[in-house]
């Protein structure tokens, strides 16, 4: 569904990614994994075409894409879910995910998908005339996650998903995740609880200075005595 070739990204002339080979395939939870500055966010910005200049090739469902701005992918159904959420605080719950239904399709698919993500995380169809700046933090993560299922995606990239959450609503978003990928929808997530994420995912990436060092599936990667030279630096 996903490859990239020898992707390499910057922020102005600094290099922060050098020669990613991902492959993803339909279905798949893949995790990446590292530690604080290794390149995990900026893999998925430059996945979707946000904040970095990058080389190489990047293809989705067998059309390359590197060339195509944010807009454009999200047409193709690549949809980010960024760290901290970014919700709009003053905005409603409901009014929060009508707009993550903005695209033609999506739009005219609104009233049933809006249906189905109240299905799948209830919270949101309790709060959906409350603003969503006065949701918990794990609300909101929910909220952030409806919004993106109203883009109607066939990939879904997660960007640290848990930061700041209780444990309860860690434990419900890696069993979202898998209730996702039964859905038919692929997920890429950026995650620090290494434990969690690996335990979950068919195949997990470790990177380190911007280099992926190791792939293998994700319990592989959980009983490889390198994840902790990679992940912790030991």
């Amino acid at each position: 569904m996903l490859l990239t070739r020898n992707l390499a990204a910057y922020y102005d002339r600094i290099q922060v990614l050098h020669d990613i080979n991902l492959r993803v395939e339909t279905g798949e939870i893949i995790g990446l994994v590292g530690a604080n500055g290794a390149g995990k966010s900026s893999t998925l910005f430059s996945i979707m075409g946000l904040k970095t200049r990058t080389e190489g090739e990047l293809w989705l469902n067998g059309e390359r894409i590197d060339h195509l701005p944010a807009y454009e992918r999200v047409r193709r159904a690549l949809v980010l879910i960024p760290e901290r959420r970014h919700l709009f605080p003053l905005m409603s719950v409901l009014e929060n995910l009508e707009l993550g239904a903005y695209l033609p399709l999506p739009r005219r698919e609104r009233h049933a998908t809006i249906e189905k993500v109240f299905e799948l995380l209830p919270v949101l169809a309790e709060r959906r005339n409350q603003v969503a700046g006065s949701l918990s933090g794990g609300e909101q993560q929910m909220c952030a996650i409806g919004r993106a299922l109203m883009a109607c995606p066939r990939m879904l990239m997660l960007d640290e998903p848990t930061e700041g959450l209780a444990p309860l609503y860690v434990e419900r978003l890696f069993e979202l995740m898998q209730r996702l990928r039964s859905a038919g929808i692929t997920i890429i997530v950026v995650e620090q609880n290494v434990q969690h994420v690996l335990s979950i995912a068919d195949r997990g990436y470790v990177l380190e200075n911007g280099h992926i060092v190791l792939e293998d599936t994700g319990r592989a990667l959980l009983q490889d005595a390198r994840l902790k030279t990679a992940y912790l630096g030991l």
